[in-house]
């Protein structure tokens, strides 16, 4: 059974740093592009950055320069460094892995930017 789970969520003044982990199980961790999602109140699930199997990243114009993924296969795990973050930035963040026609999501971690 393949499990997503997302820790590292919280309250965090603007300005702030965040680190956000997801660890996988059940699945070969390595042959799956990885991503976080997020999801604001009354809003669609958004994009935010993308981890191919080879480290290639990519990001929203929204996040660039702020947020950093990366991944370590080693661990199963794949990280969103969140920095300088905005009150724009609260949301659900989302876990996901890919690798058509495979798709798994975690459960989320709620991150709050507020002073």
């Amino acid at each position: 059974q393949v499990q997503l789970v997302e820790s590292g969520g919280g309250l965090v003044q603007p300005g702030g740093s965040l680190r956000l982990s997801c660890v996988a199980s059940g699945m070969i961790f390595s042959v799956f592009t990885m991503a976080w999602y997020r999801q604001a109140p009354g809003k669609q699930r958004r994009l935010v950055a993308t981890i191919t199997t080879r480290g290639i990243t990519n990001y929203a114009d929204s996040v660039k320069g702020r947020f950093t993924i990366s991944r370590d296969n080693a661990k199963n795990t794949v990280y969103l460094q969140m920095d300088s973050l905005k009150p724009e930035d609260t949301a659900i963040y989302y876990c996901n892995a890919d690798r058509l026609p495979l798709r798994y999501w975690g459960q989320g971690t709620q991150v709050t930017v507020s002073s």
